[in-house]
């Protein structure tokens, strides 16, 4: 965020609030959220070809028949693509510049079942880049993690999107210098613990300065964890976390490398079926590059699925640091803190 082409992103890049040109696009969060969730696929063709017109860039009005020719006009300056509705089997890599991509329709764009680079949906390497109203749905690749977004570097913002049915929704390099905030959007039946690259997650941040993830849903895992991140800092509130019909999950957020910041207000449901049923929440598991002292993990609600009866922990820490813990509601079975 310390460079001038990020500082000129202004108001939609680099703050922790949903940005008013989200706020413009969709001016019903409630209705948004609730398409996206609902989405079935749209009653045009699937297409690996080139669709005329249908991606857009807002400022000039040029129209291009694949994302990617798209986001190569747009080159390292600062445009919209907006997706007319359908579904693609398209992919794109962005190198520079700072992109919004925009379902013209929240929730009636679905990218499935083609990566980059034997990667992603979309690859993005650039100054920055927003999601909006988008669905990845179906992303896998040979070594297992194929994703909805593969981040390399810059920052990222994503409102109103649907990850579904792959082995990863977001995974990131590491990029200490740029923020990630994730907003109103749904991570459903991804993750995996069968492949050689070792466990896919729902989201997986490399280190990264920080994440912010609100009010979104995270169901049905199919291996790994739900949230795990790197990142330095972590803004982790209003979400829901329900593994009742997950597949040998672990973990529903680990903060392996030591995290500050606030986990607050969501709510955890463990499921049956777990790799890993010790813990809710972990935290320094792993190599420790960040302090965790003042970590904030407050007002949250944790149980486990109706007729299940079990001994877990809702916080281990690894770091034996300074943590805030108050106003969680814990199921009766469920011990609220153990130092490892």
């Amino acid at each position: 965020m310390g460079t001038p082409a990020l500082q000129a992103l202004g108001a939609y890049v680099g703050r922790d609030i949903i940005t008013p040109m989200i706020q413009n696009a969709y001016p019903s969060p409630v209705r948004a959220l609730a398409v996206i969730a609902a989405a079935v696929l749209p009653a045009a063709v699937v297409s690996a070809q080139p669709v005329p017109d249908a991606f857009t860039i807002v400022e000039n009005g040029r129209r291009f028949a694949t994302l990617q020719e798209a986001v190569d006009a747009v080159g390292s300056a600062r445009a919209t693509i907006r997706i007319a509705p359908g579904t693609y089997r398209q992919c794109a890599v962005q190198e520079d510049g700072v992109i919004v991509y925009e379902a013209a329709e929240p929730g009636s764009v679905i990218f499935k079942a083609r990566s980059c680079e034997g990667k992603a949906a979309l690859v993005l390497r650039g100054v920055g880049a927003e999601i909006r109203g988008l669905t990845f749905s179906n992303m896998k690749v040979p070594d297992g993690n194929g994703a909805g977004i593969r981040l390399e570097k810059g920052a990222l913002n994503v409102a109103y999107a649907r990850f579904q049915d792959s082995e990863q929704g977001i995974l990131t390099a590491n990029d200490p210098s740029s923020r990630i905030y994730i907003t109103r959007s749904t991570f459903t039946g991804l993750g995996t613990c069968e492949n050689s690259a070792g466990c896919a997650h729902s989201i997986y941040i490399g280190n990264y300065g920080s994440l912010t993830v609100r009010e979104s849903r995270f169901e049905r895992g199919m291996g790994g964890h739900y949230v795990k991140a790197r990142s330095g800092q972590v803004t982790i509130e209003n979400n829901s976390f329900d593994d009742a019909n997950g597949k040998g999950t672990n973990y529903m957020i680990d903060l392996p490398a030591g995290s500050v910041g606030r986990i607050a207000d969501n709510l955890f449901v463990q499921g049956r079926d777990k790799e890993n049923y010790s813990a809710f929440i972990a935290l320094g598991a792993e190599d420790l590059l960040h302090s965790s002292d003042g970590l904030e993990v407050v007002n949250n609600e944790g149980r486990f699925v109706p007729g299940l009866s079990r001994s877990s922990v809702f916080l281990a820490d690894w770091t034996a640091s300074r943590i805030v813990m108050k106003g969680n509601k814990l199921a009766a079975e469920l011990k609220q803190y153990e130092q490892r």
